[in-house]
């Protein structure tokens, strides 16, 4: 079954550069067995939600607003798209995402096929 893992950071916390990233043991460690087991089947890293514009439609009027869609203490840093056998295997590899260790979340929400 396929699920989405949104990666949620906490709004002001620390925003990793890619390079960072890479150098980082938690991030490699964690990349290194989702390719290994051939578990993620796609995502993406998001720029700051600074960089985000929500747009809304009412009526004919397209209104478009800086920022995220919602004020939170989190906001959606990237996504993963996993593919794995439940629940409960989605839920275990998200409570081992460094992003999840480090005072942030993932969210797990099942994909509809």
């Amino acid at each position: 079954m396929k699920y989405v893992l949104f990666i949620c950071t906490p709004v002001g916390g620390e925003e990793l550069s890619p390079g960072e990233i890479a150098d980082d043991p938690r991030f490699t460690a964690y990349i290194e067995e989702v390719r290994r087991r051939d578990l993620v089947k796609g995502g993406a890293r998001l720029r700051p939600y600074t960089d985000a514009t929500t747009v809304r439609v009412r009526g004919d009027e397209v209104l478009l607003s800086d920022g995220p869609f919602i004020e939170s203490k989190e906001y959606v840093a990237g996504i993963d798209i996993i593919e794995v056998a439940d629940l409960d295997e989605a839920i275990a590899l998200a409570s081992r995402h460094p992003a999840a260790l480090a005072g942030g979340s993932v969210e797990v929400r099942p994909v509809w096929e």
